[in-house]
């Protein structure tokens, strides 16, 4: 039986989810968009005004459906951007006041300074931040040392936005952001468990697919909390260690 320590911990292994990064994307379908966003990530350095600096470089917009991994990537640009101390500003339509800060943030740096900015749900955008994006996106457009990247559910065509943003949105380089198949998710865990050198039961990888969280880091997050679990238990990872695991920490199916 696991210790009375053991709980609290395993719990919080679980819910400490990795910071959204390329390295935790699994791109299958979606290399394009990957490749073209870590030639973007290159030019945050260069110098501007040359060619690598071009709209395309610049400004992308991908969509998908709930689950694909459209807001991981819009974090991992982020997160990215801040390890390279670039000044960065994400937008929500869930906050308001940033879209106020964010305005003055651009007319602030005038240009000069590298800045990234992250939009996610575009498509939940009310009136007043359909307005400021537009205005941010006219900045972003005359400043060859802004980027800006967004996300939403739809492509452009079919965003419920007014006309002149959704053309705008559509200046840069669109992409559909692909979800990966159940199947896939199970190779990629299979993979991921092959090289911690796990053992799984046949039956464990199916049923975490259909009774625990779907997306790609929380899944990778319990086989790390697992892996040591088995270890600490001294048990194979069988489906009973599974729902052990998941009891004790809070997140019964």
């Amino acid at each position: 039986m696991a210790s009375p320590a053991l709980p609290r911990q395993f719990a919080l292994d679980i819910n400490q989810v990795p910071k959204p990064s390329f390295h935790n994307f699994l791109p299958n379908g979606n290399e394009a968009l990957i490749d073209a966003l870590h030639h973007s990530i290159a030019v945050w350095s260069s110098p501007p005004n040359t060619p690598s600096h071009s709209i395309e470089g610049r400004w992308f917009y991908w969509w998908g459906s709930d689950g694909s991994g459209c807001s991981h990537l819009l974090s991992a640009i982020a997160n990215q951007a801040e390890q390279h101390q670039i000044g960065t500003i994400r937008l929500f339509p869930s906050q308001p006041s940033g879209w106020v800060d964010a305005e003055s943030k651009l007319a602030a740096t005038e240009g000069s300074q590298s800045l990234v900015l992250t939009i996610d749900d575009v498509d939940r955008l009310d009136e007043h931040q359909q307005a400021s994006l537009f205005r941010i996106l006219n900045i972003v457009h005359a400043s060859p040392h802004s980027f800006v990247y967004l996300s939403g559910h739809a492509p452009p065509k079919q965003l419920a936005l007014r006309e002149d943003l959704r053309t705008r949105i559509g200046w840069g380089l669109i992409f559909e952001v692909h979800p990966l198949s159940d199947s896939e998710k199970m190779e990629a865990l299979s993979r991921a468990a092959k090289e911690r050198g796990l053992v799984l039961s046949n039956e464990v990888l199916p049923w975490l697919i259909h009774h625990f969280y779907r997306d790609m880091p929380s899944l990778m997050a319990l086989l790390d909390a697992l892996d040591a679990y088995s270890l600490e238990t001294k048990r194979a990872i069988t489906l009973p260690l599974v729902r052990e695991l998941l009891q004790i920490s809070g997140h019964t199916p």
